[in-house]
């Protein structure tokens, strides 16, 4: 409890800017656990759907890797069921609307870190803001009592420095996580971009073999 009490005392003595800063901690912190859970390798790029694409041979698995496809929900599952249905279409045709799904589809990884972003360069900002109103504070007393009032002067002091220890311990820590999901969405992008490419490749080759079997008949 005692600990506690000193922490809340630590919070409370920032002052009114301890108030944003501290919903930025909350959103930040929810941001960031979320997407740790959902940018999991194993979640994105579905290991069983990955299976079933390295086992692809003929056109006759097709229908099986569009069925699991379909219990899966996701920016992988979901290109690669696009391929699979629209399999009739020119390669290039293919190609776009693989491409346009997946804009959509990769909002989905990328969703949160431009709150993130923004949680990283506003709570500095507002770190310094009550710096800034601790400041005053400090020049008001002085203007009032002089400087001999120690500690009438020291409330407004410990303002300034705790919403900024406050805003860079939020900042610093937003940064690098969003430094974080920016790569690893751009890295999973490419995955799924691989995936999708090679799975084109053989459903072209399955449908150009149809042709020239049906052309001999």
């Amino acid at each position: 409890m005692e600990s506690i009490k000193v922490v809340w005392d630590f919070i409370t003595s920032g002052g009114l800017a301890m108030i944003p800063l501290a919903l930025c901690s909350l959103i930040g912190l929810a941001i960031v656990i979320e997407k740790l859970i959902t940018m999991r390798t194993r979640k994105v790029i579905v290991p069983e759907i990955v299976s079933v694409l390295d086992n692809v041979t003929s056109e006759k698995d097709l229908s099986l890797a569009q069925s699991i496809c379909k219990k899966h929900n996701g920016p992988f599952p979901t290109l690669i069921l696009t391929v699979l249905q629209n399999s009739h279409l020119q390669k290039d045709e293919l190609k776009e609307l693989v491409l346009d799904t997946g804009r959509q589809e990769i909002r989905m990884l990328e969703r949160g870190l431009v709150a993130l972003e923004t949680i990283a360069g506003v709570a500095p900002l507002l770190g310094l803001l009550g710096t800034v109103i601790g400041i005053l504070k400090v020049f008001n007393v002085i203007a009032e009592l002089g400087i001999g009032e120690a500690s009438a002067l020291s409330g407004g002091i410990s303002e300034a420095l705790i919403t900024t220890i406050v805003g860079l311990s939020i900042g610093i820590p937003a940064v690098v996580f969003f430094n974080y999901f920016s790569d690893r969405a751009e890295n999973l992008v490419l995955e799924i971009e691989k995936y999708s490419s090679d799975l084109i490749m053989k459903v072209k080759q399955f449908s150009q073999g149809g042709v020239e079997v049906s052309d001999a008949a």
